[in-house]
């Protein structure tokens, strides 16, 4: 692990660590631009996602850590979504200083107002109009 740096999430230790050069590359050039609605692809934030827990790990007696190298481990160690999410922007943040000093909430609240723009969009055009036009009546 390279600067391990331990954090708590809702009550469970994690330990957070810097990437190596190359894979910080790729897990920062992609896991951004895969998250954003419509332009995104989600098997690729996926993928990124499990790229990015494989420097999360979990203390143990040992003081080897548990590294989340695998969907298995992620899930019995992140007991919901949230608890997910709250470790990768911690990571993001930890490895990118362009994600801290709350620049990641500003970068999240960014993609949410998009998603929630696509949303109205996208529903509102899928939704039949209101009341229908009538059409002229015919005086023959």
């Amino acid at each position: 692990m390279l600067e391990p740096k331990p954090i708590e999430i809702e009550g469970k230790n994690f330990i957070l660590s810097k990437f190596p050069a190359i894979q910080g590359r790729e897990i920062v050039a992609k896991y951004p631009l895969s998250a954003m609605p419509k332009l995104g692809d989600y098997a690729v934030n996926e993928e990124t996602m499990l790229k990015l827990m494989a420097f999360v790990g979990v203390p143990r007696d040992s003081g080897e850590p548990l590294m989340l190298t695998t969907r298995g481990l992620i899930d019995n160690h992140c007991k919901s979504w949230e608890v997910l999410a709250q470790l990768e922007m911690a990571m993001l943040e930890y490895n990118c200083s362009f994600f801290g000093n709350g620049k990641g909430s500003t970068f999240l609240e960014a993609i949410t107002q998009k998603a929630q723009q696509f949303l109205i969009k996208t529903l509102t055009d899928l939704s039949p109009p209101s009341s229908q036009k009538s059409k002229p009546r015919s005086t023959s």
